[in-house]
């Protein structure tokens, strides 16, 4: 076994070699996986370089598809392990002579670029399999759309900050889809492991531990509203979503969103995300279908190339004329999305002109010049006209005057997230934004009711055959599943599963909508637009003043 080992150590040094002389900066995954752990590491540590280790470097696989936490996804996740090392490459470069050394320097930076750009965020590809497509099935009831509960398996890498500490305390504090009582109880029966071994609920967490819980997942209700294809061809999709269906999995969100419903319902799968939309908010969504195209795209958006039209219904009689805002706008908390103007904000502009008027409220043209986060939302708060039904930026909480002006009542933001949190949990309105993990934590036990009462989504489901007939008339595109009642013999039941034993009232109308639609969106060479929905009032509309 030394001998081995030894020779697999020499030829990981010749192959580095290599690297230093082509110029190199990425081993190929293939032929780490060929060396097993203990050299590769050792391997590292002769070159200085004690932080990288194979488990950064290769991905935990199970079965043949890379599991990600979706629960505990954050924003500042650990380079891929490409990048880790490309570090140890790095560092070999400085050990050249100085004219060498520059080219190398120089070549290592241009591929760090190349990659940090290919792995953006805004352009992820799922690469899922039809297996896990498969994991459950839709059915709709009460104008809804609604995912059968089903097994899955979450798990992640220990990060930095969770070292030394108790599997029990971080879960209860980290992951707070479930109550802490059901992580114990999920550590004693060995559904929550450490490296597939069952630990006591004490157990410290070490470095490059992976943690796996098996979890009886159940998805929040959407509107069945069908996903309108606007455009297709051999690179991009373009669709308008409706309100209520997260772009990509998030949170409580996995099949009830747009790319798991294009791919079930539409058979397009694996798109590339190049922007997002909020969950409330409606309208205009491109997907790429190449990564060529989509990195281009995503490029255009990047180098403010893109000219983006929203319509929104806002509180009030809005100004004549174009209203320019130009508050910077903050980040409060980027694990529930929450966003406000602050002079410690990143720079920010938006045009805003009234183009009709319904009752007391005013339909507004927005166009927003940057890409903050909640951008609009956020600038209509400061000045005085929130969108008439904004969960979050048309409530008291941030103030008397609902943060017009900037004036939050004098919070901080530590208050105002402390508060967000209370009525999220008290109202249960906040629910799981775009980029944020805070999900349902304290779910609210009532009696389920009927929501056909309601007449908006009676009409949301008298349109779904019209829209249906719209999709199904573009070639290609596959065919919108039928609308199948609830099967009893599809669910499952764990007994050990606190949500299987509470009845949720299904949403409203109002639980399900924003008055915010991303309508055209316009860059080199190309040009699309969406349907404006009915509470635009499109007829009431001057459009020889757009």
């Amino acid at each position: 076994m030394l001998e081995l080992l030894k020779c697999q150590h020499n030829l990981f040094k010749r192959y580095n070699k290599l690297l230093k002389i082509y110029g190199l900066s990425k081993v190929p995954s293939r032929f780490l996986r060929m060396i097993n752990k203990e050299s590769v590491q050792h391997a590292n540590l002769q070159q200085g370089d004690k932080k990288v280790n194979i488990e950064g470097a290769v991905p935990s696989t199970i079965g043949d598809t890379v599991m990600i936490d979706q629960e505990a996804q954050s924003h500042d996740s650990a380079p891929d392990g490409d990048l880790q090392v490309s570090t140890t490459a790095q560092k070999d470069a400085s050990q050249l002579p100085e004219k060498r050394k520059t080219i190398e320097t120089d070549k290592l930076v241009d591929a760090k670029k190349v990659k940090l750009d290919t792995k953006s965020p805004k352009n992820k590809k799922l690469n899922l399999t039809d297996e896990k497509y498969d994991e459950t099935s839709y059915y709709f009831e009460n104008g809804l759309r609604k995912v059968y509960p089903y097994f899955f398996t979450f798990t992640t890498f220990t990060k930095g900050r969770w070292v030394g500490e108790k599997i029990l305390d971080v879960f209860a504090r980290e992951f707070r889809a479930h109550p802490a009582e059901e992580y114990q109880r999920s550590i004693e029966t060995g559904k929550l492991t450490v490296n597939y071994e069952k630990v006591p609920s004490d157990y410290r967490l070490k470095h490059n531990d992976l943690l796996s819980n098996v979890v009886h997942r159940h998805e929040v209700p959407v509107s069945l509203q069908s996903i309108a294809i606007v455009h297709m061809d051999e690179d991009i999709v373009v669709v308008n979503k409706p309100a209520s269906i997260p772009v990509h999995p998030c949170g409580r969100y996995r099949h009830n969103t747009v790319v798991f419903i294009l791919a079930k319902s539409h058979n397009l799968k694996n798109l590339r995300t190049i922007h997002r939309l909020d969950r409330l908010t409606s309208g205009l969504l491109i997907f790429g279908r190449t990564s060529t195209k989509a990195r281009e795209l995503e490029q255009q958006i990047r180098n403010r190339q893109v000219q983006k039209e929203y319509i929104c219904r806002v509180e009030g009689r809005f100004p004549d004329g174009i209203i320019e805002c130009n508050e910077p706008i903050q980040v409060v908390s980027y694990k529930i999305g929450v966003c406000r103007v602050s002079p410690n904000g990143k720079d920010c502009k938006t045009t805003f002109q009234r183009i009709s008027e319904v009752g007391d409220s005013s339909i507004v043209l927005c166009k927003p010049l940057t890409g903050r986060m909640h951008q609009i939302r956020v600038h209509l708060q400061y000045l005085g006209y929130p969108i008439v039904n904004d969960p979050l930026y048309n409530h008291e909480v941030f103030g008397p005057l609902k943060g017009r002006g900037g004036d939050i009542g004098g919070k901080s933001d530590d208050q105002l997230i402390n508060n967000l949190i209370k009525i999220h949990n008290a109202e249960n309105w906040l629910g799981m934004e775009e980029g944020g993990i805070l999900p349902i934590a304290n779910p609210i036990k009532c009696e389920v009711t009927n929501s056909r009462e309601n007449e908006s989504l009676t009409e949301i489901e008298a349109q779904h055959t019209k829209l249906k007939s719209m999709v199904d008339s573009i070639k290609d595109v596959g065919h919108e599943e039928p609308i199948d009642p609830f099967d009893p013999t599809k669910t499952t039941f764990d007994p050990f599963c606190h949500e299987c034993k509470v009845n949720y009232r299904d949403p409203n109308a109002k639980d399900l909508i924003m008055y915010l639609h991303a309508w055209k969106y316009k860059g080199v060479d190309w040009e699309y637009k969406t349907e404006l929905p009915n509470w635009a009032c499109k007829e009431l509309i001057d459009y020889d003043t757009l």
